[in-house]
């Protein structure tokens, strides 16, 4: 099986990755079960990359059914050591305008319907989520997006929703006076 060091998850949106030469579809199997749609291999730009439709083809995987586990597992059987990941969501700063790009620092978490972590079943590991970004990578994805000419944020937090649904206003007022930057 051909590896890649490089991943990328696309969200609602982002189901292909132009520009990908030598692709190959590949599935791979997970003790988590299946991952939301067959990866694709190939180059992009010099770099071996590993892309997934987060919402596989056609949009056919809600929100809370997402299998984030198998998701990244397979990006991690796959050689995968760095993880770039787009999401469509909802600003909750009048100043970051619809097309702008986030690199946030921070998130939090509200979703209840699905597992929360890899460990369990006899499995015990404790992970210090303090600084849950990559500085490095985020530099580099910001930089990158400068350099591109895109509208960029740099930090802020991203508050993960259940989803489908989106946030209340009463819930989007309360994320906004916490100063929060965006919500999905």
């Amino acid at each position: 099986m051909q590896r890649a060091q490089i991943g990328i998850i696309g969200g609602s949106g982002l189901y292909d990755m132009a520009g990908v030469t030598e692709r190959e579809e590949v599935k791979v199997a997970t003790p988590f079960g299946e991952p939301s749609a067959p990866y694709v291999l190939g180059t992009l730009r010099g770099k071996r990359v590993a892309f997934l439709a987060r919402h596989g083809g056609g949009h056919r995987v809600s929100p809370s059914e997402l299998n984030f586990r198998a998701n990244i597992f397979g990006m991690k059987a796959l050689g995968v050591e760095f993880i770039l990941s787009a999401s469509a969501v909802g600003s909750l700063k009048e100043e970051y305008k619809p097309a702008d790009i986030v690199i946030p620092d921070q998130f939090f978490d509200r979703t209840k319907g699905r597992p929360s972590s890899f460990f369990g079943r006899g499995l015990v590991g404790h992970v210090g989520f303090a600084h849950p970004f990559c500085k490095i990578l985020s530099g580099i994805a910001y930089e990158s997006g400068h350099k591109a000419g895109a509208t960029i944020h740099r930090g802020g937090t991203y508050v993960c929703m259940e989803g489908p649904q989106f946030s209340t206003l009463a819930e989007s007022k309360l994320y906004r006076s916490w100063g929060w930057i965006s919500s999905g």
